[in-house]
């Protein structure tokens, strides 16, 4: 069960990087098949290789496992923009967001 899940959420976020198997397990360290063989779900990859993972995918474990993030790195790497904004900035983004949400709203 846990194996299905932790293939599935891995091949949706590599894909989402546009990396293949290959590139990423050499990326982190290990041999050009070890990806492939988690998401075939013949291996299972040790905390330390999880959390290196994680550092590539540019993510926390927390989001690995958050399937309510659709792109987590993406959301990631906005939240870390969001910091160098001013207040009138930020008041701005927020409007932005809310219009997205009310567009979102009224298409479903």
């Amino acid at each position: 069960m846990y194996e299905d899940f932790f293939a599935e959420r891995l091949s949706a976020l590599r894909n989402q990087k546009n990396i293949s198997a290959r590139e990423m397990s050499l990326a982190i360290g290990q041999n050009p098949s070890y990806i492939n063989r988690i998401e075939n779900k013949q291996a299972f990859p040790s905390m330390q290789a999880f959390f290196y993972i994680c550092e590539y995918l540019s993510i926390t474990p927390k989001d690995f496992f958050d399937t309510d993030a659709a792109s987590p790195a993406k959301r990631n790497e906005i939240i870390e923009e969001l910091y160098t904004l001013d207040d009138s900035q930020l008041q701005a983004v927020a409007a932005v967001i809310q219009s997205l949400k009310q567009g979102r709203k009224q298409t479903t």
